[in-house]
């Protein structure tokens, strides 16, 4: 049904907020049963163009129509009488209730006045089935599900609501790669059956695999739209996005001196259950990398030696001074620095300004008395957002209001301002745009040529490849490789994680 009128057209939409235009004319078509991915940098307008469409945000020109004639949007609810459902990347299902009562949330099934639980409960099993998910049971309290778990249940509620169209934000970012393949299954038993997708990613070899056609946003304008997703090379996505041509590509950096002092050395270190034996050594400039899969043991290797975890064995030191293990005030004493995976969670606070959130592991430096100096807490931020291009640039923004890449931007900040000597990175650009991903990367390269120690982990084994001086490969929490990275590519990665599986 990809070929047929569209159901939902968008022309000219435009959203002002004060002092800065989201939208500026942007046209969007979408056909029943296909899947529409709307690609572009953090800040295009994606986000705003999807609360249009979801009656959250009232467009200020423009038209919206649906089977050909005009509509207006007026609110959540209006979306939904229209057949148009929305999957926020943070998703909107209530942890306390049932699978069954997320699923009929708003719109309760009801005999004589009174909820029919049962007939909550037979309808939510349905819609589980038919998304091939009968394992999920509907009375099942929410809180207890996976984060796949819960965007199956909030794909049921849209089709409970006889969706025509789904808008999906960013749906496998807190997915790994066989939750995403589960996904994806879903979308295309959805769509075959005339239901629309919506698709928001970051990632491009995403758009490749579940895509039929595309629209770039760029400065709140659709700069191309309903392009075919298999007649369109990725670098022309890339420099549509970016509006310059960017390679996936690192920066360039000179090779690693080998009488360089090693910074960081972690002899034999183990976690009980999750790994053992790893041992390995980064030189200051030197970026050394950790490659596997999710699960591999990677992440809690970087949590172990930050201190975030208690080691069962082993030594970690820095400077040649070992550090107390289990303790995360020991590390950053020492010059320590992580940017988690989680950085929303685990590296910022959301609700406080962007300067607070640099200077946070720098209080000492700020104090006065009983009191911090927020004057020059603020201009010690503000070089360091200058350093960094971190945009908006005013450091009493709240840090939740700042696209993926700046965030960031934010914690390499913190670490900068810190002054650290071990930079510890988890995925890095892990829900970041093309183009800053490139920023990051120049960043890293940066610091390295300044001398930080670097150890990163990275879920994509290009980037961590394409990063780093050396490789560790890890499989199954133990070290099955160590080298050079460029000894060694993609497929070899694959190989030998596979190999440490199966030994």
């Amino acid at each position: 049904m990809v070929d047929a009128d569209p159901f939902l057209t968008m022309q000219g939409i435009v959203k002002h907020f004060p002092g800065a235009k989201a939208l500026d004319g942007v046209d969007l078509d979408v056909r029943p049963g296909e899947v529409h991915c709307v690609l572009g940098q953090n800040g295009a307008g994606k986000s705003t163009l999807i609360k249009v469409l979801a009656g959250a945000h009232q467009p200020d020109a423009g038209e919206i129509r649906i089977d050909g004639e005009p509509v207006t949007i007026s609110s959540p609810v209006a979306a939904l009488k229209l057949g148009i459902a929305t999957m926020y990347q943070e998703l909107d299902v209530v942890d306390g209730l049932s699978v069954a009562e997320n699923v009929y949330l708003g719109h309760e099934l009801s005999t004589g006045g009174l909820v029919n639980r049962r007939a909550m409960n037979s309808g939510a099993r349905a819609l589980l089935k038919q998304l091939g998910h009968p394992e999920i049971h509907a009375s099942e309290e929410v809180g207890r599900l996976s984060a796949a778990g819960k965007q199956i249940v909030s794909m049921a509620r849209a089709l409970s609501r006889k969706a025509r169209i789904i808008v999906m934000d960013e749906p496998s970012a807190v997915l790994d790669a066989e939750e995403v393949a589960n996904l994806f299954r879903v979308v295309k038993e959805v769509t075959a059956t005339g239901i629309a997708v919506i698709y928001i990613s970051h990632r491009l070899e995403e758009i490749r695999q579940i895509g039929d056609r595309i629209t770039v946003l760029k400065d709140g304008r659709s700069v191309a739209t309903g392009l075919e997703v298999s007649d369109t090379p990725t670098l022309q996505l890339i420099t549509l996005m970016t509006g310059r041509t960017v390679e996936y590509a690192f920066a360039a950096r000179p090779h690693v001196d080998p009488e360089a002092p090693e910074v960081l050395v972690v002899e034999d270190l183990g976690l009980e259950g999750v790994f053992s034996d790893v041992s390995l050594s980064v030189r200051a400039g030197e970026i050394v990398g950790l490659a596997g899969l999710v699960g591999s043991g990677r992440s809690e290797i970087l949590e172990t030696i930050y201190g975030a975890r208690r080691s069962s064995s082993g030594r970690v030191r820095v400077n040649g001074k070992r550090l107390a293990p289990g303790s995360v005030p020991a590390a950053v004493r020492a010059g320590v620095g992580l940017c988690p995976e989680e950085r929303k969670s685990q590296g910022l606070l959301l609700d406080e300004p962007i300067y607070r959130n640099i200077t946070l592991s720098t209080f000492a430096r700020f104090a006065r008395g009983s009191f911090l100096d927020e004057q020059s807490e603020r201009r010690a931020a503000k070089e360091q957002i200058a350093a960094l291009d971190l945009r908006p640039g005013d450091p009493n923004r709240d840090a939740r209001t700042l696209s993926g890449g700046n965030q960031q931007k934010i914690l390499l900040a913190r670490w900068l301002e810190h002054g650290c000597r071990v930079l510890v990175l988890d995925e890095p650009t892990r829900g970041v745009d093309v183009g800053a991903r490139a920023e990051i990367y120049a960043l890293i390269a940066r610091l390295a040529a300044a001398g930080t120690a670097i150890l990163v982990v990275s879920s994509e084994i290009p980037e961590v490849l394409g990063l780093s001086d050396t490789v560790l490969v890890i499989s199954e929490g133990r070290v099955v490789h160590r080298g050079p990275a460029r000894d060694i590519d993609e497929h070899r990665v694959l190989d030998l994680v596979m190999e440490g599986r199966a030994a």
